[in-house]
């Protein structure tokens, strides 16, 4: 019996457009269409992190408040320093967000740092400042009064003055670039960071070379 040639029709069920689905490997069928690419066109895109497809997470309370410090172009001890104290501050109150939380939550918590970590009063307002930008700056939202703090005490010291002779024995057993940054925190009255990130630009005016 001679097979009779000519085009062989799909066996497979037909589709309304006129495609036909035939049998593949697996025994499932795979839709031929010669104007569809097999594949399928791809989907909307969702934004992603790290290109793995996750969904883009919103950044965290805390990365939010580093963000707004880095802005406002605060130092990154600073940054440190707000962060762990809104840190704590959250973890006082058990893990409650800030947002459902106020004036009375911090008063307790910094009347807990004078009373019970005996903190001096310049941690007590490190601390309160860090939650003041944590809530206006991040959270956006005015705190009213606190009512009554109980205040850390300031302790009742001197501090220690070295004499213009004392000053002249340290610089004098420095050498090279110590001797210039002890020198610029004396003469200018900078702060330690402030002599080491200091540039040429920043420096105006004529001085007496070294020999």
């Amino acid at each position: 019996m001679q097979r009779q040639q000519g085009s062989v029709e799909s066996s497979g069920p037909k589709y309304s457009n006129g495609s036909t689905a035939t049998p593949n490997a697996s025994g499932f069928g795979t839709r031929n269409n010669p104007t569809v690419d097999t594949v399928g066109s791809p989907g909307p895109k969702v934004p992603t992190v790290n290109g793995a497809g996750s969904p883009a997470k919103p950044p965290k309370l805390l990365d939010r408040l580093r963000e707004t410090l880095r802005r406002r172009h605060y130092s990154i001890h600073t940054e440190e320093a707000y962060a762990d104290w809104c840190r704590r501050f959250i973890l006082f109150h058990n893990k409650r967000h800030p947002a459902e939380m106020g004036e009375a939550e911090i008063r307790d918590f910094l009347t807990h740092l004078a009373v019970d970590g005996r903190v001096a009063a310049s941690t007590q307002n490190q601390a309160l400042n860090a939650i003041v930008i944590l809530y206006a700056q991040v959270l956006e939202r005015e705190l009213g009064s606190f009512g009554i703090i109980e205040r850390a005490k300031r302790p009742d010291r001197l501090p220690v003055v070295l004499t213009r002779d004392e000053v002249k024995q340290i610089l004098t057993a420095l050498d090279g670039v110590p001797q210039l940054i002890g020198e610029l925190l004396y003469g200018g009255g900078l702060r330690v960071m402030e002599a080491m990130r200091l540039r040429v630009k920043d420096v105006s005016g004529s001085f007496p070379r070294r020999g």
